[in-house]
């Protein structure tokens, strides 16, 4: 064998076991889409969580893709300097399908008044995702837990 023909299958050989340790697992992916989502909202920025969100977002809240959009302008007009807090992050992947499950605060201004407006500091709420695997992204298909009906 020559030395090209050994380089390309050292080659041939390496390259799928660095993209196997460097891509990332579906479970980091969700805790990444989880992290960004957070941070969107905590900038107001309504486009970017959308992209989070399935066009195809159906709960039992009666919410969906659009009707989730318009709700969101409608806290961002309301209240200012939001910031979200999620601890205990569970994922559970099964295929195209996962779940996560997690404990949420929220706090922000309305007004001249800051509080909690989402869980508080002893009993924050516990909300479950289902999410869907569209490609290589994962985004949110529904919600569970919300403390309220909309």
């Amino acid at each position: 064998m020559s030395k090209k023909s050994i380089a390309i299958l050292f080659l041939l050989i390496l390259t799928p076991i660095i993209l196997y340790f460097l891509w990332p697992s579906d479970e980091n992916r969700i805790k990444k889409l989880f992290k960004e989502g957070s941070k969107a909202i905590e900038r107001e920025d309504l486009d970017t969580v959308m992209s989070k969100v399935s066009f195809n977002y159906s709960d039992e809240y009666g919410l969906t893709y659009l009707y989730l959009k318009e709700s969101m302008k409608s806290v961002f007009k309301q209240m200012s300097d939001i910031k979200v807090e999620y601890e205990n992050l569970e994922t559970k992947v099964n295929d195209k399908v996962a779940t996560a499950d997690m404990d949420v605060r929220i706090i922000a201004t309305i007004g001249n008044d800051t509080g909690y407006i989402f869980g508080d500091l002893p009993k924050p709420v516990h909300l479950k995702f289902t999410l869907e695997k569209e490609r290589t992204k994962w985004l949110v298909m529904k919600t569970e837990g919300l403390p309220f009906n909309f």
